[in-house]
């Protein structure tokens, strides 16, 4: 499967264009015309580049996941009620307290207003609403059951939301320690070893090496700081467009599952993400290959992703769910035997929803003492910038008390 973008006209004539997934542009076309739209043109569709960017993407969309959960949650409870659509959107349009999702709905009204569905409607806005929601939201238009494909995506969206804050509060610490040592390092180098440096040269004493060392580091920071931060800002930017390149990506991706101490939780958090939205994606009855596309996506790994896609390339050659997942060698034992089990019994989501709950409770247990394993490490590096300080500024300062009371 692939996307294009296309654009035609619908059944009153009216200009529309947007992306749809199909195998071929001719299926593509196919897919448009059964939705009442005549193509005008189909082609494979180019996402821009990540340095291509509009204000609009560097100011941020100004909607947040908390924002999507109180729209779904406030969908789920109105189309649930027997609440017409339209009238639905035009309510929460109007009282949404988000200047900006309220500006997204009354276009999604707009567009329901001239017969578009509004899975439609919401594929033209990929920045506010990802492919994964469009789909779900698409099946239950089709199915429907679309007060389900609601609540399922409040459900999604909130376990991921909840994941997302605890990886960040569990990094705020270590994150906090290291800026405050290399601000240290600054000031220190910048401003406190310059001073010894002028009192040990008036008395032309013998400096031990670590003194000298020390001394010679701040002269370079004092003398070509503007170097350092030029070479610094250097290399982050050659990172910078390295990571965005496709094959920088996916190293980088890669990486950071293989960090000490963080990279395993980020790793289960990835596969907590797996089975997530891969179980609400099959309970919403979208088809699998169609699903796996998706959650590569949904996964926000490009590692994982391409792994993924691989998988889903594999099962259109005719292969199984189980052994194409055990050929990636990117599951676990306990995922590969849930798949297997699912396969066997035809309950996949189900195996796959125990799976992303066991995976949710060892994460959080280990974002949990992270702190209590990385104070140790913080601590012996706080341990030796002091060791090293004294060794290096108060032992000379020493001798030479020494030397001046021994006289």
């Amino acid at each position: 499967m692939a996307n294009y973008s296309y654009r035609g006209r619908d059944e009153r004539g009216h200009l529309v264009q947007g992306e749809v997934e199909a195998s071929t542009e001719a299926s593509a076309a196919e897919i448009l015309l059964r939705r009442g739209i005549t193509p005008i043109h189909v082609a494979p569709f180019h996402a821009p580049s990540r340095l291509n960017l509009d204000l609009r993407e560097l100011l941020g969309s100004g909607i947040n996941s908390d924002d999507l959960i109180v729209f779904t949650r406030q969908m789920y409870a109105l189309t649930k009620a027997g609440i017409p659509l339209l009238r639905a959107m035009q309510g929460l349009a109007e009282n949404t307290s988000n200047r900006r999702l309220g500006q997204v709905l009354t276009d999604l009204v707009d567009q329901l207003e001239r017969g578009r569905q509004l899975s439609s409607a919401m594929a033209a806005h990929p920045k506010i609403f990802p492919r994964l929601f469009v789909a779900i939201v698409h099946v239950g238009e089709n199915t429907g059951q679309l007060e389900q494909a609601f609540l399922e995506l409040t459900d999604y969206l909130q376990k991921e939301e909840d994941t997302r804050k605890q990886v960040k509060t569990a990094m705020r610490y270590p994150t906090f320690i290291m800026i405050t040592i290399v601000v240290a390092m600054f000031i220190l180098n910048l401003f406190v070893i310059p001073s010894f440096a002028s009192m040990f040269a008036r008395f032309d004493a013998e400096l031990p090496l670590t003194t000298r060392i020390l001394i010679t580091t701040s002269n370079f920071f004092v003398h070509w700081w503007y170097a350092l931060l030029g070479s610094i800002a250097a290399i982050a930017y050659a990172i910078h467009r390295y990571i965005n390149t496709e094959e920088g990506e996916i190293k980088w991706d890669y990486l950071k599952i293989r960090l000490p101490l963080v990279g395993d939780i980020l790793f289960r958090t990835l596969l907590t993400r797996f089975s997530r939205s891969f179980a609400t994606m099959l309970r919403a009855g979208v088809p699998l290959t169609q699903a796996l596309g998706l959650v590569a996506d949904a996964v926000d790994n490009r590692w994982m992703g391409h792994k993924i896609n691989e998988m889903r390339r594999n099962i259109e050659r005719g292969e199984n769910l189980s052994r194409v997942a055990r050929h990636s060698q990117l599951f676990t034992p306990l995922v590969l035997q849930m798949l297997q089990v699912g396969e066997e019994t035809g309950r996949v989501d189900e195996m796959l929803m125990e799976v992303s709950g066991y995976y949710e409770r060892e994460v959080d247990y280990d974002l949990k003492s992270l702190t209590a394993k990385i104070e140790p490490i913080m601590l012996a590096i706080v341990a030796v910038m002091i060791s090293v300080m004294a060794a290096g500024i108060f032992s000379p300062m020493w001798d030479m008390m020494n030397a001046y009371t021994g006289r």
